[in-house]
């Protein structure tokens, strides 16, 4: 069985997800499903959403869309609480250096750093954005992470990426030396938020009820270092609808 939940996991956090998931756990082995006692922080993304033995998992709303959806149970989706945004959805955030006048569009020509090509948050997002405003980001830097992306931006490798608003809330209050060398130049439209999905087959109703539960009992000091206040269950036809850009 595997249980991971890699989207905004950090070792400043860790210990509140690893709370998060034995209350959980227990609220899922009190309905009569199985669950495994900890978090699995060592399975590879893909290999760990497509496992027949996936409890539960985490994945970004564009792999879910693009290559999941018809393969894996849809659960629900944490609502991080996050300003003017819907329960249950996110944003990326623009970010620039410090020092760097100019709004979005002042940066269609210069070096834009993503995480991966299959994150909306990192890609989809910000290039849809960027389409309403009438160009495409180019150059770009692949980074591997939010994180990485914005450590390229105040480092000089890339002038622009748009940061998932909730890693950019833990840059803020882990990494408030990063975040005080770059600047917010506002947000991508809200999408649907990060999916909790189980292994094909599984039991959506009793895994939500779990997560209702365990949210309700959670303790508040990890609860307020997760930032979680609810979880929402949102239609995988939400998901679907949101566009994919082209890839680089």
């Amino acid at each position: 069985m595997i249980a991971a939940l890699p989207m905004y996991d950090r070792p400043e956090n860790a210990g509140a997800h690893d709370a998060l998931w034995a209350a959980i756990r227990d609220a899922m082995r009190a309905r009569g499903a199985a669950a495994p006692e900890a978090l699995d922080r060592a399975v590879g993304l893909m290999e760990g959403w497509t496992s027949p033995e996936l409890v539960l998992g985490q994945t970004c709303g564009l792999p879910f869309r693009t290559r999941l959806h018809d393969r894996v149970t849809l659960v629900a989706s944490f609502d991080y609480g996050l300003d003017d945004t819907p329960p249950g959805y996110y944003r990326s955030l623009f970010v620039s250096r410090a020092d760097e006048p100019g709004e979005i569009a002042d940066f269609a020509a210069r070096r834009f750093a993503y995480n991966q090509s299959d994150s909306h948050s990192g890609w989809a997002a910000p290039q849809l954005a960027a389409e309403t405003i009438g160009f495409r980001f180019e150059p770009t830097l692949e980074t591997g992470a939010h994180r990485a992306s914005a450590r390229a931006v105040a480092e000089g490798q890339a002038d622009i990426a748009a940061i998932d608003a909730i890693t950019w809330r833990g840059i803020e209050r882990w990494e408030p030396e990063l975040a005080a060398v770059l600047r917010v130049l506002g947000p991508t439209a809200a999408a649907p938020g990060q999916a909790l999905i189980a292994a094909a087959g599984a039991d959506a109703d009793i895994t939500f009820a779990a997560l209702e539960e365990a949210l309700d009992r959670l303790d508040d000091d990890s609860r307020e270092t997760l930032g979680i206040v609810g979880v929402v269950q949102t239609p995988a036809e939400t998901y679907l609808a949101v566009p994919t850009p082209p890839g680089p």
